[in-house]
């Protein structure tokens, strides 16, 4: 079969593509640029360049394909201009789904994100539950709007469905600062790990072998029109990582700031961007973000499509072994 992805560089998509290809399928990705290190290589991956914001290159990409996995998403956290994220996660997504619609695609798949669903309370949050405050994250805003316009073409005769991954784990990229893989990378290098006072936030935690093999039930099973939660542990940062010590034999100290602390390093880092134009790892439209339990429950997808969660010590031990290899060999 043939089978078109996007986002074929970044954590989720990469992986996603070689398990497809491993399958025997032929996988046309689109990528921005053909000779990045990141772009998947097997046999059976064709390597389309292109963007997704731009509907030809999608087209040139997609033709013959059966089925989609649209996985491309700008997942910074902080950008000088925001119009660049609701480009690529909005825009872009429309592109794909024009494409799909005229190409008679047969099935796609959506990667949203749990942030879109929000922070939990008591409970953990499932698909149908109300988002209890607004979007202060322009990332979080743009897979929202991205989602709904899946789920209008799903009303109107698409088959489309939308899958929504926790923070997720394992081997593959390590991106932005404060994404799990580069928390986990830093505190065995460093022997540091930073987190919101005191410490007992919840997060959810998922592995990346079982966010991949969710997808691939997602486009097996799912039904048209529906999300469904790929999650993992709901864990605090401070069992977290003391999770980590516990394999690892790490020393490594667990550090928990106040919010008035967090205040005050989000403003150094702004003080160093004008100064030196280093990046931010988060701003201050972030910090209520910290300061908030993201539990959420991967029932709907356990009992419909079949998916697993890998137990954390074991997810954490391939993590930790693929993290210690040299430039992640």
């Amino acid at each position: 079969m043939k089978i078109f992805v996007t986002g074929a560089t970044g954590y989720i998509g990469h992986s996603l593509s070689l398990k497809l290809a491993e399958q025997e399928n032929t996988i046309h990705v689109l990528v921005r640029d053909a000779q990045s290190g990141f772009v998947p290589q097997h046999p059976n991956i064709r390597v389309f360049e292109g963007d997704a914001r731009e509907r030809s290159s999608i087209l040139s990409a997609m033709r013959e394909c059966e089925q989609v996995f649209h996985t491309a998403a700008s997942i910074k956290l902080w950008v000088k201009n925001p119009d660049d994220i609701f480009k690529t996660n909005v825009e872009g997504t429309a592109n794909v789904l024009t494409a799909a619609r005229e190409e008679n695609i047969s099935r796609l798949v959506f990667t949203s994100t749990c942030g879109v669903i929000g922070p939990s309370l008591k409970e953990p949050m499932t698909e149908n539950d109300p988002r209890i405050i607004g979007f202060a994250i322009d990332y979080e805003l743009s897979k929202k709007m991205a989602e709904d316009m899946v789920l209008q073409y799903a009303k109107k005769g698409m088959n489309a469905l939308v899958v929504c991954p926790a923070k997720v784990h394992g081997p593959g990229k390590v991106s932005h600062g404060i994404a799990a893989n580069s928390m986990i990378e830093r505190f065995l290098k460093k022997g540091i790990a930073v987190v919101p006072f005191p410490g007992t936030y919840k997060s959810c935690f998922a592995f990346i072998d079982d966010v991949v093999e969710g997808h691939l039930l997602a486009m097996e099973k799912g039904r048209s029109g529906e999300k469904y939660i790929l999650g993992g542990i709901n864990i605090t940062h401070r069992d977290f990582f003391d999770c980590i010590r516990t394999i690892t034999e790490n020393k490594g100290h667990i550090i928990q700031l106040s919010k008035n602390k967090i205040k005050g390093w989000a403003l150094l880092q702004l003080l160093n961007y004008s100064i030196g134009g280093r990046h931010p790892f988060f701003t201050f439209k972030m910090i209520n973000h910290m300061f908030s339990n993201y539990c959420f429950s991967s029932e709907k997808a356990i009992h419909e499509l079949g998916y697993r969660i890998t137990p954390l010590e074991q997810a954490l031990q391939k993590t930790i072994q693929y993290l210690n290899q040299p430039l992640y060999a």
